[in-house]
């Protein structure tokens, strides 16, 4: 099966490169705002050109000139992509005009591209020919005048960029060949494809913590390379970039996520766009990655943040990184901090690991992978209510007065979190002492570690009440 075109979009910071990025893979998959230096680490997507698929690579700013800091490690990323592309979109801007850093970039792309196509981005409302004609003088073929905004020319460009393919391209998933690729579920098949029991199911994992926790570092040793920019300050990351990879034949998906402040030290634009993609990222995971750095003290905000992935439903495994950085007598102080603070998600595995060295990485993953099968596991009503049956008789729910609610039967109500549903009569004077027995009781006798349980009560109508 020939493999998908490869397209990477690069260009100058803040020419239009993750609008365009949106607009080819049909979501909003890339952080976009006015601001130079947004788009960091690459990020891939499943784009659409009428029936063609292809994957296109979103970049940060093309920076040839930077020595030192973090652009230089955007610029690697850039060229990464270009290596990896079977053509480039070289975006520029049509309202500023030809830069000097635009023909330095014009001149390195000549050296390792293998096929270039200049667009001129934002040339809405602007005399479109005589606004590309400048960007001649960079000899790279005809200048193509766009609009990432509003859609104009974008199509045109797309079929000159992929004339080389034929148009019948395979619409099944592909293999991500040399790269990993992040592929969004939602578009990766364009047909219904029957489904293959013995196939294992993609497993969605998202990382998440605070700034500067190694989050990046533990998804580049996870994939066996520099794939995201690791750097030593706080708010390197500012997308949820999602990779897709394979590990012992299991395929995953890995979201490495923005840190998560206070909610009062989110001061930045750029910081707040961040937050709302990893939560969005949460809402979108089969299991998330908790990670804590040992290095500091297991602060109120991890709490925090623990609160908010137990609320969101998600399987969940803790990481304390940098374990091999911290000594022996802190170690214990920091197992005792555990226990105190994260006291409401003794479901949760935790495992004390380094990202960089990649030490108890395999422990962490297995227990990933227990956490999704414990998340989706199915139960069936009459396991259940056998199971309830027989904890309803170990411990009877406690009278409210002169009422003793009665537990007749239970199903499943939902999975990922698992819910279980409960009926019986007078049910709304159960305690949550009683709740708490029966989450216990059930996690226990069907193994759900790794997982939040959740319990609803439903009481049946009283013939006798008044309507």
């Amino acid at each position: 099966m020939a493999r998908l075109p490869v397209v990477a979009l690069v260009g100058r910071p803040n020419v239009g490169k993750s609008t365009l990025f949106n607009r080819i893979t049909r979501s909003r998959a890339a952080l976009v705002a006015d601001i130079p230096g947004l788009t960091r680490d690459r990020q891939y997507g499943r784009g659409l050109a009428g029936e063609r698929q292809f994957i296109v690579i979103d970049t940060g700013g093309f920076e040839p000139e930077t020595k030192t800091g973090i652009l230089v490690e955007m610029a690697r990323q850039a060229r990464q992509a270009v290596l990896e592309a079977d053509a480039v979109i070289f975006v520029v801007d049509g309202r500023e005009g030809l830069t000097g850093r635009d023909l330095e970039i014009g001149a390195e792309l000549r050296r390792n591209a293998r096929a270039i196509f200049v667009a001129v981005n934002k040339t809405e409302g602007m005399m479109r020919a005589q606004v590309a004609a400048e960007f001649h003088e960079l000899g790279l073929g005809e200048p193509r005048p766009i609009s990432s905004a509003h859609g104009d020319g974008v199509r045109d460009l797309l079929d000159e960029v992929l004339a080389p393919w034929p148009e019948d391209q395979p619409r099944q998933e592909e293999s991500p060949g040399e790269f990993d690729g992040a592929v969004p579920e939602d578009t990766a098949a364009a047909v219904d494809q029957p489904q293959v029991e013995q196939e294992p199911q993609r497993i969605r994992v998202a990382v998440v913590g605070r700034p500067n926790s190694g989050k990046s570092t533990l998804i580049n040793t996870l994939l066996g390379e520099e794939r995201q920019i690791t750097f030593d300050e706080p708010g390197t990351t500012r997308d949820a970039v999602a990779i897709d990879f394979e590990r012992g034949g299991r395929p995953y998906t890995l979201i490495d996520t923005a840190g998560l402040r206070r909610r009062g030290k989110v001061t930045e634009t750029i910081e707040k766009f961040s937050v709302v993609k990893t939560l969005q990222a949460i809402e979108d995971s089969n299991v998330c990655v908790l990670l804590v750095d040992a290095s500091q003290d297991i602060s109120e905000q991890d709490a925090s943040i623990a609160g908010y992935l137990l609320d969101s439903g998600r399987a969940l495994v803790i990481a304390v990184n940098k374990w091999d950085l911290v000594t022996a007598g802190a170690r214990e102080r920091i197992k005792s901090e555990l226990e105190r603070k994260f006291h409401f998600l003794l479901f949760a595995k935790v495992h004390y690991i380094s990202a960089l060295s990649g030490s108890g990485i395999g422990s962490l993953m297995r227990s990933v992978d227990a956490a999704y099968a414990a998340a989706t596991r199915t139960l069936r009503t009459p396991e259940l209510t056998r199971a309830m049956i027989e904890a309803v008789s170990r411990q009877a729910p406690p009278r409210r007065g002169p009422i003793r609610p009665k537990l007749r039967y239970a199903h499943q109500g939902g999975r990922n979190p698992p819910v279980i549903v409960i009926h019986g009569s007078a049910l709304d004077a159960i305690q949550p002492s009683y709740r708490r027995y029966l989450e216990g009781w059930f996690r226990e006798r069907f193994k759900l570690d790794g997982t939040p349980l959740r319990i609803e009560f439903r009481s049946g109508r009283n013939p006798y009440a008044p309507k």
